[in-house]
């Protein structure tokens, strides 16, 4: 994250829940693919008080833009900094506060052109140094962000800024997905000297308050670049750990609209007129995590055993309602390159005991620490550990609330959980495959997987890089450290009164855009 955690950027990295044309979106109405929408609204109002329960968040809750963690640091990154490029709701790159990013001498070079008029919350204006100190701050060797592993071929010594609107970026080898990593949210644009505890913003909102594990309280910043963007003056977002206190607060009014509605509710909220549930599929993963450098995980042989313990479809229908698909253990389905041909894994309780049998690991027992960090994260953990037992394994479960999961044992958990939202393979694999990466919660560290990432990285013909990666994804699916049983739907909830969110498939729909598409409305 995940958490995505990072700036799981990534973790994960708030987190949330959607959009259409980026344009175009201001203009449409409020709508779900379940086929719940309202009266269409012919304009967006300006004004108006959003306020938005997210899950999760604790005491060290961050408004870094290129650290966060929890769902309400991502959620409040969203709001505060844009970045050169961005998603649209399919999941395809677009410019951003950037209008070109163009590729030199093979992908080596990358030369970044920045709008006209831009302009910081403070006034001053957002030029090719600010680009240039943002990149170099993500990616100091001395104390590296969730995002510099991904930039690990940038030479930092000749990032620069030719004038005020054009930076050129150089890497010591190709570098084919530099627009999908200026498109991650842990890259937004801060200026010179930058202080994350008093934050300059150069997304759509800016703080006016931040009270770590409660809530954030962000207004319209003047200077946007979006004309007529943001509608809303202010924005709360509040952090809910727990699920009954997010629903009820969305029930009884406190809130306007919140993330990860709990499946169980969908037909009461649905059932209620002035509510609407907000649906859509995505390439978000809840992966089980099992540490390869530990016992008994450091034997292959158990790796493979629990991913034929899993049910899946079991574990879609009943931590997910149904509301989400099949997972195969390859993460980033979105990915023009995801190899569906590789046989959809099942259930198989007779092959994990043999193969546990030779591992000398019968009858094991295992501790699975699991948190309310993200909806389905529990649930999932209870379901495997009933069907563990088939297979003779006992998994003690041990549930730890989201300040502690992401606290000082975060990344050391044996076997634990974490979620992460839609990534492509490359730009996922940096963030939590490689050695180095700031949130490789398996300890992955395989060298044959390692050249097949860095070669795809660095190759920019787009069939050669797929099969370098469905090579690298059939490595991971074989003897990689994590179970992913399923990719869930964003489900969120809101007033019948909110309008402007539609579904995304980047897994954090509610606060993909920094809500400037949304208005308050009858």
């Amino acid at each position: 994250m995940s958490v995505e955690r990072r700036s799981k950027s990534f973790r994960l990295v708030t987190a949330l829940a959607l959009g259409a044309s980026l344009l175009g979106m201001a203009a449409c109405s409020s709508g779900v693919p379940s086929g719940q929408g309202g009266a269409a609204v012919s304009e967006p109002q300006h004004g108006g008080d959003l306020r938005v329960g997210i899950v999760g968040g604790s005491a060290k809750d961050t408004l870094d833009a290129h650290s966060p963690v929890t769902h309400p640091d991502e959620a409040r990154a969203i709001q505060l900094y844009d970045t050169l490029a961005s998603y649209d709701d399919n999941h395809k790159v677009q410019m951003s506060l950037a209008d070109k990013i163009t590729p030199s001498d093979g992908g080596r070079v990358w030369t970044v052109h920045l709008r006209d008029g831009l302009k910081f919350s403070d006034g001053k204006p957002i030029t090719g140094a600010d680009v240039v100190f943002t990149f170099l701050r993500i990616t100091d060797p001395k104390a590296p962000t969730g995002g510099a592993a991904s930039l690990a071929t940038l030479k930092r010594d000749a990032l620069k800024a030719t004038d005020a609107h054009t930076v050129v970026f150089t890497f010591s080898s190709p570098f084919a997905t530099f627009p999908d990593i200026a498109a991650q949210y842990a890259t937004g644009i801060v200026p010179v000297g930058y202080d994350p505890k008093k934050p300059v913003s150069s997304g759509p909102f800016m703080v006016q308050s931040f009270t770590p594990g409660q809530q954030s309280v962000f207004v319209k910043n003047p200077n946007y670049w979006r004309a007529g963007q943001p509608y809303l003056d202010k924005v709360t977002i509040i952090d809910f750990p727990d699920d009954t206190a997010r629903v009820n607060a969305l029930l009884g009014g406190q809130v306007d609209a919140i993330d990860q509605l709990p499946l169980g509710q969908i037909n009461v909220v649905k059932a209620n007129p002035t509510m609407k549930v907000l649906e859509s599929a995505t390439g978000s993963w809840l992966p089980f995590t099992m540490r390869v450098d530990q016992p008994p995980f450091d034997d292959p042989k158990v790796r493979q055993a629990f991913r034929l313990i899993v049910d899946r479809k079991q574990m879609v229908d009943q931590v997910l309602g149904g509301h989400g698909t099949i997972g195969n253990d390859m993460y980033a389905p979105l990915d023009a390159c995801y190899p569906t041909s590789v046989p959809q894994r099942t259930q198989d309780i007779a092959k994990a005991k043999e193969l546990l049998a030779e591992a000398g690991k019968s009858n094991l027992t295992v501790d699975l620490v699991t948190s309310p960090a993200a909806a389905g994260l529990v649930e999932a953990a209870q379901v495997f550990a009933q069907q563990a037992k088939a297979a003779g394994v006992t998994v003690n479960l041990k549930k730890v609330d989201p300040g502690e999961f992401y606290g000082d044992q975060y990344l050391k958990w044996t076997f634990s959980q974490d979620f992460w939202f839609t990534r492509d393979y490359l730009p996922q694999a940096s963030n939590s495959g490689l050695s180095n990466s700031p949130y490789n919660e398996t300890h992955w560290n395989d060298k044959e997987w390692t050249d097949l990432v860095t070669k795809a990285q660095a190759t920019t013909d787009q069939t050669a890089r797929c099969e370098l990666i469905k090579k690298a994804e059939q490595i991971e699916f074989d003897r990689g450290g994590y179970i992913i049983w399923g990719f869930p739907n964003s489900v969120d909830a809101y007033s019948a009164s909110v309008h402007g969110l539609t579904p995304d498939k980047s897994g954090i729909p509610l606060t993909s855009f920094g809500f400037r598409n949304v208005w308050l409305g009858k």
